[in-house]
C-alpha cells in the first residue's frame, strides 16, 4: 500500500492564480444568491483573485449541468462550481430535476476532468434551504468552493 500522506482533515488551500466558473441557477434565486455569496467569500478567504472568478446565471437548476460542461471545455477555468436549490414540492418535478442536476453535473466533471462542484441544494422544503445557505461557514456554497480549490491541488499533483 502506498501512503499519499493524506489526513482526514482538510488541506490548508491557496487559490491564488486559480481560475473558477460559478454556475448559478436563478430559480429559488433568494437562496441561490446566498450560497454564491457564501462561494465568493470562500474563495476569497484562500486567495482566488476576483478576476479569476466567472459568474454565469441559468434559468434553474436543470440547465446548471449543460452551463458546467460548456465552460469547462471552453479552457477559461481550472474548476466549476454549480449552485442551485431545489426544494420539494407536491409534485414529482423535484425529482426529475434533482436527480438530473447531480447525473449532469457528474457526467460533466467525468468527461472533461476538470473538478466540478456540486452545490445545488436538494431539500425537503425552504428552511432547509435557508439553513444551508446561511452567512457562515456551514453555507454549502462555501463548502463547494473550497472543495473546488482542493480538487484542482488533488488534480495537479496526480498529473505531475
Amino acid at each position: 500500500m502506498t501512503r499519499t500522506g493524506a489526513s482526514a482533515s482538510p488541506p490548508d488551500v491557496n487559490g491564488a492564480g486559480i481560475r473558477v466558473g460559478i454556475i448559478a441557477a436563478r430559480f429559488n434565486d433568494h437562496i441561490v444568491v446566498a450560497l454564491r455569496d457564501g462561494a465568493l467569500r470562500a474563495l476569497a478567504r484562500v486567495g482566488v483573485a476576483d478576476s479569476d472568478i466567472i459568474e454565469i446565471w441559468v434559468p434553474g437548476a436543470f440547465e446548471v449541468p449543460l452551463a458546467a460542461l460548456t465552460l469547462a471545455e471552453s479552457a477559461k477555468v481550472d474548476a466549476v462550481i454549480c449552485l442551485g436549490a431545489v426544494i420539494r414540492g407536491d409534485t414529482a418535478h423535484f425529482d426529475f430535476v434533482a436527480g438530473q442536476a447531480a447525473r449532469g453535473i457528474q457526467d460533466a466533471q467525468l468527461t472533461t476532468g476538470i473538478p466540478i462542484m456540486f452545490g445545488v441544494l436538494t431539500v425537503e422544503n425552504e428552511q432547509q434551504a435557508i439553513d444551508r445557505s446561511g452567512p457562515g461557514l456551514d453555507n454549502k456554497g462555501d463548502e463547494a468552493a473550497l472543495g473546488a480549490i482542493e480538487m484542482v491541488h488533488i488534480l495537479r499533483r496526480l498529473l505531475d
